[in-house]
């Protein structure tokens, strides 16, 4: 999956239809580094981590504890956010595992250690619609565009939907909020 680009948005997504009230700007949008942080198991590769191995991609960074973790850092930097430590946390924490779920979505790759250090198990959804990206051709070959064009369906798509959607209930309750007579 394309980090920069698809794994951000369901989170941007949902803060955008939640709103600010509801989801702080500082927290929608440090959460959207959350979102891409479990990515930089890359980086294992250049260590000479193996893929399948617990630290490699889509291992330990993947897990439920990683998300949790982040969470707790999440809790811990509240009021930086502009809110609360639960929502922080909460937030930071759905923010840092929707990358998890989302990888799992995929069609491709060897799952996601979600249970890791309890189990080295790999896990993907029933339902695989997106296409894995490609860590060597790149994203701008012929099958890089179909992985996008695959993300666009099953992703940006939704997501969009979801935004207009909550952006456009948020604005008819203030509308209808406005004509009432104050009493």
């Amino acid at each position: 999956m394309t980090t920069l680009i698809s794994h951000p948005l369901p989170v941007l997504a949902l803060g955008l239809a939640l709103g600010p009230r509801l989801l702080p700007p500082r927290l929608l949008l440090v959460s959207l580094l959350f979102t891409c942080l479990p990515d930089a198991d890359v980086l294992a590769f250049k260590l000479g981590i193996a893929y399948a191995d617990a630290f490699g991609h889509r291992g330990f960074s993947h897990s439920l504890l990683f998300a949790g973790l982040c969470g707790v850092l999440g809790a811990l930097s509240c009021r930086l956010l502009g809110c609360g430590p639960l929502r922080a946390g909460i937030w930071i924490a759905l923010a840092t595992a929707s990358h998890s779920l989302l990888d799992a979505a995929t069609n491709g790759g060897l799952g996601v250690a979600w249970l890791w250090p309890w189990s080295e198990q790999r896990f993907f959804l029933p339902w695989r619609p997106i296409a894995v990206s490609p860590f060597v051709n790149g994203f701008f070959s012929q099958r890089g565009l179909l992985v996008l064009a695959s993300e666009a369906r099953w992703v940006w798509l939704p997501c969009l939907v979801l935004a207009a959607g909550g952006l456009t209930w948020r604005a008819l309750l203030a509308r209808q909020q406005r004509r009432q007579p104050v009493q």
